[in-house]
C-alpha cells in the first residue's frame, strides 16, 4: 500500500441549517486504497461526502486533496482536480442513452480527449452497459442505472471516486456484481466508499472508519473491524 496521502479531512464541523451534522471529523485516504466510511442513518456520512467534493461547505476544518487545500473550492474545480462523487440515488438524466450519459462525465477538456477510450473502458467492465448503450437510461433496472452513475463517475479520469450507497435497493445479487466491479476500479482510481451494507463494503475495504453522529469513534483495518466482537454488535449489527 502507498503511504502517500492522497485525501485529508481535518476537524471538519458542517451544518444544515442549525442542525449541526459533522462534529470535528478526521480522516485520512491514501492512494491506492478503498476506505469504508460506516455508520447508522443519520451518522453523517453523505454529509462528509457533500463536503469534499465542495457541495456543502463546512463551516470549520480543512479538506486537502494531494497537500492542496480544497476547503471551499467549487464543485468543478475539485472534480478538476481529480474527485468525482457519484450521489446516493445515482441522479442519472433518464431521457438520454446510457452513452450519452456516460459521455456528460468526460466534460473536462483533459478527460474529453479520451472520451471513447474510456466509454471503452467501461463497457469492458460493465459489459451489460455496452449492450444498453443506446437504451434510455430511464428505462434500466435499478443495478443498471448504479453501473452507470458509477462508469459516468470514472469518465472524468479521477484520483479519487467517493460513491455514496452504491447498493441502495439493489438485491444481494446486484450488490455483489456492484461492490465487485468497485473492486476492480480500485486497480486503477482510490476509492472512498459509504456503503449500507456494512459487512460486503468491508469485504472490499482495506480500511473503514466508524462515525456515529458525527463523530469518529473507532477505526482501522477492514479485517479488523470484522473481527472484533463489540463493533460488530455495536455497529455491524451482528
Amino acid at each position: 500500500m502507498s503511504s502517500e496521502v492522497l485525501l485529508e479531512v481535518e476537524a471538519i464541523t458542517a451544518f444544515y441549517g442549525d442542525f449541526q451534522a459533522l462534529f470535528g471529523l478526521s480522516f485520512q485516504v491514501r492512494t491506492a486504497e478503498v476506505v469504508a466510511l460506516l455508520g447508522g442513518n443519520g451518522a453523517g456520512k453523505t454529509t462528509c461526502l457533500r463536503v469534499i467534493s465542495g457541495l456543502l461547505r463546512p463551516k470549520s476544518g480543512r479538506v486537502r486533496f494531494l497537500g492542496q487545500d480544497i476547503t471551499g473550492l467549487s464543485p468543478a474545480e475539485i472534480v478538476d482536480l481529480g474527485i468525482a462523487h457519484v450521489p446516493e440515488g445515482r441522479q442519472l438524466f433518464p431521457e438520454m442513452s446510457v452513452e450519452e450519459n456516460l459521455w456528460l462525465g468526460s466534460y473536462l477538456p483533459r478527460a474529453r480527449k479520451r472520451r471513447r477510450e474510456n466509454v471503452a473502458r467501461m463497457f469492458a467492465l460493465f459489459p451489460r452497459l455496452a449492450e444498453r448503450r443506446r437504451q434510455v437510461a430511464g428505462t434500466l433496472s435499478g443495478g443498471e442505472q448504479q453501473m452507470v452513475a458509477i462508469a459516468r463517475g470514472m469518465m472524468s479520469e479521477p484520483k479519487l471516486l467517493l460513491l455514496d450507497e452504491p447498493s441502495l435497493g439493489l438485491s444481494p445479487k446486484l450488490t455483489e456484481q456492484t461492490l465487485a466491479a468497485v473492486r476492480e476500479l480500485s486497480k486503477v482510481v482510490t476509492v472512498l466508499i459509504v456503503e449500507q451494507k456494512v459487512m460486503e463494503g468491508l469485504e472490499i475495504a482495506d480500511r473503514g472508519y466508524v462515525i456515529e453522529n458525527g463523530k469518529l469513534v473507532t477505526e482501522g483495518a477492514a479485517a479488523v473491524l470484522v473481527a472484533d466482537k463489540g463493533i460488530r454488535e455495536a455497529y455491524l449489527g451482528l
